[in-house]
């Protein structure tokens, strides 16, 4: 009976050390400044082009990389292990580089999505421009004719409110003429 208890908490236990392993392990990030002074994280460790000074912080384990001055120095202190070490760098540089992240900084999705967008608001732009237009022109063919009918001295008549048919006065004809007149003026540019 005592056993039971016993197992329980023992396979307790070992289920925490799991968990607490599995934690420890994906903690386990990059952090460094890029460039444009953004922070970043990732699993994978930064390209060449980070400076040292730029990782804020490494996996446990992760090798720091020799510095420029260290390399530089190497040279001039030993001219034959100076020659060791520059393939050394020249071959740990792809490498770095294969494995970090490729970020162009443009994203060719978007940026054909916003062109096609401007083209479609360009093309409703001109089909507006073209319907206006051509209303324009509409108005105007009608107000040249309405008004060469007004001065070509033609009795007209036009219905009233209740129905009643009624001629033109002089005064009637007038100020059909004005309206027409500006019609064409503000239609017919």
């Amino acid at each position: 009976m005592t056993l039971k208890p016993v197992s329980k908490t023992f396979a307790t236990l070992i289920g925490m050390c799991v968990l607490t392993l599995a934690t420890t392990t994906a903690s386990a990030q990059w952090q460094w400044v890029d460039k444009d002074g953004r922070k970043v994280f990732s699993d994978r460790s930064p390209s060449a082009e980070v400076r040292e000074k730029d990782i804020l912080k490494r996996p446990a384990g992760a090798p720091r990389a020799a510095t420029t001055a260290a390399v530089a120095a190497a040279p001039l202190a030993d001219a034959g292990a100076g020659s060791a070490v520059k393939p050394a760098l020249a071959a740990s540089t792809p490498a770095s580089k294969a494995s970090a992240p490729k970020l162009s900084g443009k994203d060719t999705e978007l940026e054909a999505k916003k062109k096609k967008t401007e083209q479609d608001e360009a093309a409703k732009k001109k089909a507006e421009e073209e319907k206006v237009a051509k209303t324009k022109a509409d108005n105007c063919e009608r107000a040249k004719s309405g008004l060469a009918t007004l001065q070509s001295g033609v009795r007209m008549s036009s219905v009233n409110a209740s129905g009643e048919r009624e001629i033109f006065d002089d005064a009637k004809r007038a100020s059909e003429t004005k309206r027409a007149q500006e019609v064409i003026d503000s239609s017919c540019k």
